[in-house]
């Protein structure tokens, strides 16, 4: 018999006789969150290629926001969500509406549920005024939160959203991290690949 199958033989007649090691239930699935959460949620978003903008206040969010959207033609940025759209117009961030998405779209706005900051994972659902298209079709894909709107982990984002909804649950829940990607095709990253190619979030 050869060395290496013997001792692959006696260790697994000394793993019969072992006590196994007993898991410990009490101990926290995830590593605790040392950072502001908009902090964590900005580095952990970045890791994936995301985008965090983080500002003081609504109106540097906007200020922030329009300075980004300066190179697209208004009728290429869509904002289907009525609350988001009042914020939009109050703020003169030029941008149009559209029951069908033309296939010239370049950005989509929208706002999001919660924001998971283990992750930096957007929660977007839809019940949201937008519906489903606009976090999925256009090439980029720009979220507006609040800060309130941080969660540190993914259990609470779903508790946080049953409390909201009760027994009127969206029909769809999605968690978005970072742009759409894949590297199924002979392991070459490609972005954009079923979604969106870039992902921005921004906080205030």
């Amino acid at each position: 018999m050869s060395s290496a199958r013997k001792e692959i033989l006696n260790r697994l007649k000394k793993a019969v006789h072992e006590e196994p090691e007993q898991p410990d239930f009490e101990a926290p699935v995830y590593f605790p969150i040392e950072q502001p959460l908009e902090i964590a949620f900005k580095e952990n978003l970045e890791k994936v290629n995301g985008s965090v903008h983080l500002c003081d206040s609504e109106k540097a969010l906007f200020t922030e926001l329009k300075k980004f959207l300066q190179n697209y033609p208004a009728e290429s940025v869509i904002c289907n969500e009525t609350g988001l759209q009042d914020q939009l117009l109050t703020h003169s961030v030029p941008f149009s509406t559209a029951s069908n998405l033309p296939v010239t779209i370049e950005v989509g706005i929208t706002s999001c549920e919660f924001l998971i900051a283990h992750t930096g994972s957007v929660m977007v659902s839809a019940a949201m005024g937008g519906g489903r298209q606009l976090s999925v079709y256009p090439p980029i894909h720009v979220v507006v939160a609040r800060k309130d709107q941080l969660v540190d982990y993914i259990g609470a984002a779903y508790t946080n959203i049953q409390n909201k909804y009760e027994r009127r649950l969206p029909s769809q829940i999605t968690m978005i991290t970072g742009p759409s990607r894949t590297a199924d095709i002979e392991k070459t990253l490609v972005m954009g690949a079923h979604g969106p190619r870039e992902l921005h979030v921004f906080i205030a």
